[in-house]
This record gives C-alpha cells, structure tokens and sequence, in this order.
C-alpha cells in the first residue's frame, strides 16, 4: 500500500530537519557556535539558508529543538494517575532518557547539550526550554492534583534533571544517563525510581 502524501511529506521533513541540526552541531562544535554562520550550516547540509529558517526559525533552535517534550509528555499520560507526582514524572524523564540514548545518537545529544551548558546565548534559551516543558509536563499531569503542586513537583524534578544532564556531559557520556537520573532523584527526593 503506498504511503499517505502527509506521512511521506512529515518522514521527509523530519530527515530535513535532521540532516540540518547534525551538520549545525558539527560546525558549532567544530568552528563555535558564535563563528559558524546559519549560511555556514545550509551550505554543509546542501539546502538554501531559507530552508534551514523553515525548520529552524533561529540560530539557537538548531540546538534546541528536539522531540524531548513530547515523549516526556507521553509516557507521564500513560502513567498511572495515582502513584505520587514526583514518581510519575521521574519514571517519565528516565524512560525517556533511556529511550533517547538507546535508540537515537547518544553522541549527538551529548554534543548538543555540551553547546547548551557552554554557550551563554543557548543557557538563556535552554532556561525558556526548560519552562516550556515544565508547562508540557504539568499538562500531560492533567489535573494530578492541583496546578500549583504539579507545578512545583515538575519544577523540582526538572531541576534533579538538569543536574544529571551536567554531570553526564562532564563524565562525557561514559555513565548511562538513566542511571544518572535516577541518582539524581535519589539525591533530591530520597527515593530510588527503578
């Protein structure tokens, strides 16, 4: 059966994308990410600077942008409701973690999280990234209880993530991510995930 025009036209699209942001975080990994030019990046990626803005609508989304949220999103609405908050969003974040790193380019998201820590344009972004999924996160909770403890729940959650992500940059990936999550929860909340 031949495939639908919107799904061919999405798996096209998607590979854009992709091709675009490796050959991005190559160059800024390579070059910095303040010397390599958006048309740096559409000539290596063989497309017109037109089309990188069409995928990405700013320099920093080349880093940025990724499908994170959504699959955080997904395994929190597929959780049960009842188990206590801090537990359904850390089992959601490790899942998804594992999910990223065993699946898709672990290399490539460590590489553009070492431009996310190091490069002080990205940080400030990274910070509006991180509110957005927090808003993503409390969404996909639905009403787990009140806005204003799923709030703070996904909050501190976020921030036991963000301190894993850190540290598996600075140990360059040799830790497995998931398990530094986990460590990071245990940390924070005194409660093992796994």
């Amino acid at each position: 059966m031949p495939e639908q025009p919107s799904t061919l036209r999405a798996r096209r699209r998607a590979e854009t994308q992709r091709l675009i942001q490796t050959h991005a975080v190559r160059l800024f990994t390579e070059r910095g990410y303040d010397a390599t030019a958006v048309t740096d990046v559409a000539q290596a990626a063989g497309v017109s600077p037109m089309t990188v803005y069409r995928h990405f609508p700013t320099k920093e989304d080349l880093v940025l942008t990724g499908q994170d949220a959504e699959l955080v999103a997904e395994r929190i609405a597929a959780a049960p409701a009842g188990r206590p908050l801090v537990r359904r969003i850390g089992t959601a974040l490790v899942g998804a973690a594992t999910e990223l790193t065993e699946t898709g380019d672990a290399r490539f998201l460590l590489a553009r999280l070492r431009l996310m820590i190091t490069t002080p344009a990205l940080r400030a972004r990274h910070l509006d990234n991180q509110y957005a999924l927090q808003q993503t996160i409390v969404a996909a909770l639905g009403d787990a209880e009140d806005t204003f403890r799923a709030q703070a729940a996904t909050g501190a959650c976020l921030a036991a993530l963000h301190t894993a992500l850190v540290r598996w940059a600075e140990d360059d990936g040799r830790t497995a991510l998931p398990e530094l999550i986990t460590e990071a929860f245990a940390a924070a909340f005194g409660d093992r995930l796994r």
